[in-house]
This record gives structure tokens, C-alpha cells and sequence, in this order.
């Protein structure tokens, strides 16, 4: 009963670890959006250097475990290049280039979809490439990707939980110090989990609310 009545004054410090594992979340999608948007582009428009470059950055970062390319990146390239970084820094930007990866997936699929007949319209509207990308295809691609992005917001919030092993202070790692200092396994990795289904309902519930606002009627089907 001692063991549990000292549970119980850790369980806020358990809880605070969901704002640092939403932290991670969110650097890992701004990050991975803005290079996934690049690099689709250059997959779908680009030469075929530029296509190899690209299929080379994502045949590695999603060929590679997560725990090696955090490792590699914090002890190995980041300090190699004259980057020094806390372990949080580190992980945020390991997450959000890995996540760029399957990212620049999700908008490649989301680009081709788009009839040419609309580029072709743009083009005889005098269109330059880019204002083709900001005005025409990518308003549209970015609409049609909110679902799939659902899925990869869950997949680096389950990433998220690999960042033990540096010691940033998310859920797992205050979990692991919680069962360290009480003695009790079980109780708080249940509420460790429970924690991350939690989070992920109200994050897939977050981009279901998105999607509804801003797709497309006739355009992108619910």
C-alpha cells in the first residue's frame, strides 16, 4: 500500500510527459510537412537527379530503424557537421526528417490525383511552375492528404515513445523512472499506455474535424 500511495504522487509527473511526447509529435509534422512537400515535388516534377536524390533520402529513412538513425544523427552526423544538439533537439529533427520521408508519399499520391486536365489549364493561363504548385495543385493535394496525415500523426506519436533512449523526458522515460523509484511495473505502464491510445483518439478525432471543414465537396469524397 506504501508503494501505491507513492504511485499516486507520481502520476502527475507520468502526465507530464504527454506535453513533451506532443512536443515531439508536432516538430515531427512541421518538419516532415515542409520537406515532404519539397521532395514530392521534385518526385513527381522534378528531373531525374533530383528523383534520385529524393528516392535515396526516403529508401534510407525508411529503410533504417528509428533507434539507429537517432543514435546516428546525436553521436555521428549532428556533431560531424559542427551541430550540437540536446537530446530533444536531436530527436525532433531525426522525427520530422523520418517523417518527411513517408510524407513526401502521402503528397505524391495526393499530386498525381490531380486531373492534368487543371494543369494544363493553368498552363495556358500563363502560369509559372510554382504559382501551378500554390495556386492550383497543392491548395487541392494538401486536402486530399489530411487523412493519410491522421495515420502519420499516430505512427510518430508510437515513434515518439524510441526517444527514451536519449533521455528526452516524454512518457516512456518517465514512466521507466516511476517504476525505478516505486517498484511497481505493471500499474504504471498501463497508464503510460492508456495515455498514448488517449492521445491518439483525440489526435485522429483532431484531423477528422480538419478534413470535414476543408475538403472538397464532389472533389474528395468523405
Amino acid at each position: 500500500m506504501s508503494n501505491l500511495q507513492v504511485l499516486a504522487k507520481y502520476l502527475p509527473y507520468i502526465f507530464d510527459g504527454s506535453l513533451w511526447s506532443l512536443g515531439l509529435v508536432g516538430a515531427g509534422l512541421g518538419i516532415g510537412f515542409a520537406i515532404g512537400v519539397l521532395m514530392s515535388l521534385g518526385q513527381v516534377y522534378g528531373n531525374p537527379l533530383i528523383r534520385k536524390i529524393v528516392d535515396a533520402y526516403t529508401w534510407f529513412f525508411r529503410g533504417t530503424p528509428l533507434l539507429v538513425q537517432l543514435f546516428l544523427f546525436h553521436w555521428s552526423v549532428f556533431p560531424a557537421i559542427g551541430l550540437r544538439t540536446t537530446a530533444l533537439e536531436t530527436s525532433m529533427l531525426v522525427l520530422g526528417m523520418r517523417s518527411g520521408a513517408y510524407q513526401s508519399q502521402i503528397f505524391r499520391g495526393s499530386i498525381e490525383s490531380i486531373e492534368e486536365g487543371q494543369v494544363l489549364a493553368a498552363k495556358a493561363l500563363g502560369l509559372s511552375f510554382w504559382q501551378q504548385s500554390l495556386y492550383v495543385v497543392l491548395p487541392q493535394a494538401l486536402r486530399k492528404a489530411v487523412p493519410q496525415l491522421s495515420n502519420e500523426y499516430s505512427i510518430i506519436l508510437k515513434d515518439s515513445a524510441v526517444c527514451f533512449v536519449l533521455g528526452v523526458m516524454e512518457i516512456m522515460t518517465r514512466t521507466r523512472y516511476v517504476t525505478i523509484a516505486t517498484g511497481i511495473a505493471l500499474i504504471p505502464y498501463l497508464i503510460a499506455g492508456a495515455l498514448y491510445i488517449a492521445l491518439t483518439y483525440l489526435g485522429a478525432k483532431a484531423f477528422d474535424m480538419v478534413y470535414s471543414r476543408i475538403r472538397i465537396q464532389g472533389l474528395v469524397t468523405g
